[in-house]
């Protein structure tokens, strides 16, 4: 009677580590896919911010055609964007935002010149449209670090840190803006 009562409590403790495995590992997983759910967050916002350049461009080139070089960096700009907004490297994604922030910071310094250009609605438009991208990238960007917060902290803490191998599941980098380009361009209207 008492080995039958120890194969069954070796049973039971053998069953609870199992689903006690489980337990952990699809935690792990689940939070690693909700990091790469964020990140599409990210790139869906900075494509959507790189399909709007152009038509910005293409007004801007109307008022301000011999403003040339501001136009030629807005477009490398948007190039580097949207080549990051498909890649996977976190910081290569808030260089080039960054990058892209200080050139649209010169085309609007540009704008400043042109009342006509202020005052065009396919301009005042497409400034809208750019801030409400801006405000729900700002959001992606931090839905994403705090996905990477939690998973992180999954990651480094008992007993989770245990699944961490095994589930393939490793510390994920923030998303930063790159030294120097912490402060938003004052671009005054």
């Amino acid at each position: 009677m008492g080995t039958v009562i120890l194969v069954i409590v070796i049973v039971v403790v053998v069953v609870g580590l199992v689903l006690f495995g489980f337990t952990g590992f699809n935690k792990l997983r689940k939070a690693d896919i909700t990091c790469e759910e964020a990140m599409g967050g990210i790139d869906v916002q900075l494509t959507r911010r790189a399909d709007l350049i152009p038509n910005l461009v293409n007004t801007v080139k109307g008022y301000a055609a011999h403003e040339s070089g501001v136009l030629e960096a807005v477009t490398a700009a948007r190039s580097g964007l949207q080549q990051a907004a498909h890649g996977t490297d976190v910081g290569a994604k808030a260089a080039a935002e960054a990058q892209m922030s200080g050139a649209l910071g010169r085309l609007f310094a540009v704008a400043e010149n042109y009342p006509q250009l202020q005052a065009a609605p396919n301009f005042m438009a497409l400034q809208t449209e750019l801030a409400e991208t801006e405000n729900k990238l700002s959001f992606a960007r931090q839905y994403y670090n705090d996905a990477v917060s939690r998973l992180n902290q999954l990651v480094k803490t008992l007993p989770w840190m245990f699944f961490a191998p095994m589930s393939g599941v490793k510390v994920r980098e923030f998303y930063q803006a790159p030294a120097g380009h912490i402060e938003v361009p004052n671009v005054q209207f």
